[in-house]
Order: C-alpha cells, then structure tokens, then sequence
C-alpha cells in the first residue's frame, strides 16, 4: 500500500485543527503520531488522518 503522507498544514486544513491543538491532543494520545521523514520534517499518512476523522462524533449543531 501506498499511503500518501501529508505535512501539517494539510492535515490543519483536513481537521480543521490547530497547529497548537494538533500537537496538544497528540501529547494526549488522541491524535496520530507523525512519521520523521527527514531530520527536521515529519508527516502523517492520510490514512491514519482519515481513520481518525472517521472516528470522531458528529454533532447536531
């Protein structure tokens, strides 16, 4: 499988999360993990992104 990867800023656009938010809840345990892909760069995989938008409760708002 070829997961794409997908630095911060698109996975801020995708969650709709903060940089602050995203790094505060990946300390939690409540969101995915990064993988290093360089000595200063880090992405995620879409799919772990993907399962994790799947994943959280929809609201009547």
């Amino acid at each position: 499988m070829n997961d794409q990867l997908l630095r911060r800023p698109e996975v801020e656009r995708k969650t709709g999360m903060s940089r602050s938010a995203i790094y505060r809840d990946m300390s939690a345990g409540t969101f995915p993990k990064p993988k290093r892909i360089g000595k200063r760069a880090v992405a995620w995989p879409a799919s772990s992104i993907e399962a994790w938008i799947a994943e959280r409760p929809f609201t009547d708002a």
